[in-house]
């Protein structure tokens, strides 16, 4: 079994996955309350879905980019687990999650995070044989300038508000928006990558494994 945490936003989701099937996943939007939330909500889903901690083999955990505070208590908590526990972790770039859970095209995707002050954070991805891959660095800028700078066919997925997606949309030529629903990060597919990862040997140090964040002139507050 395979637990999977995201903390890396105001969006927190948690999953546990057997190789085979979801066994229980929770999402919600919290008010930066990700100290006194997540630990109780760790312990009721293993309740709810019958899990024990010790049933637990390996951990998945986002890295970011994210706020400072959240991603220190995600990988806090994973870290801790995994020390106790005795398990492997694997630490996961959030942005991946995102482009996990788009569908196949010819066109780049453009995945945005919230990075603060109305700006957002920018991962480019290629499709590469079966799965999207990282192309290009990592850009901080506004809607706006981002919706300026697409000139051709380009799928974008990611938080944003109702304004910032009406930007986009007026660019509906060269903007592919993808809908709401899959512009949500799932737990599930983190838990999934980390499972192709860990069953493949490609598991971190517990010790050294650390967030990702944005220049420090540019992180998210939090």
């Amino acid at each position: 079994m395979l637990l999977a945490l995201d903390s890396s936003t105001q969006t927190i989701g948690m999953a546990l996955f057997d190789g085979v099937q979801i066994i229980g996943e929770s999402i919600w939007k919290t008010q930066n309350h990700h100290t006194v939330e997540v630990a109780p909500a760790l312990n009721e889903m293993f309740e709810r879905c019958g899990v024990k901690s010790a049933d637990i083999e390996a951990i998945g955990v986002a890295l970011g980019p994210g706020s400072f505070t959240s991603l220190r208590i995600g990988l806090a908590i994973t870290k801790g687990m995994a020390l106790a526990l005795r398990i492997p972790i694997v630490g996961v770039p959030t942005m991946d999650i995102l482009a996990a859970a788009q569908p196949k095209s010819e066109y780049p995707l453009a995945v945005l995070l919230k990075a603060g002050r109305g700006r957002v954070a920018v991962g480019w991805y290629k499709w590469a044989k079966h799965s999207w891959e990282t192309h290009g660095t990592l850009e901080v800028k506004t809607v706006d300038e981002f919706s300026e700078e697409i000139e051709s066919p380009t799928l974008v997925c990611g938080e944003m508000t109702a304004q910032e997606r009406q930007t986009l949309a007026r660019k509906r030529k060269t903007v592919l928006l993808s809908s709401p629903a899959s512009s949500l990060r799932r737990p599930s597919f983190l838990a999934e990558i980390a499972w192709r990862r860990w069953k493949t040997g490609k598991v971190d140090e517990i010790i050294s494994l650390a967030p990702i964040y944005l220049h420090t002139r540019e992180a998210i507050p939090g």
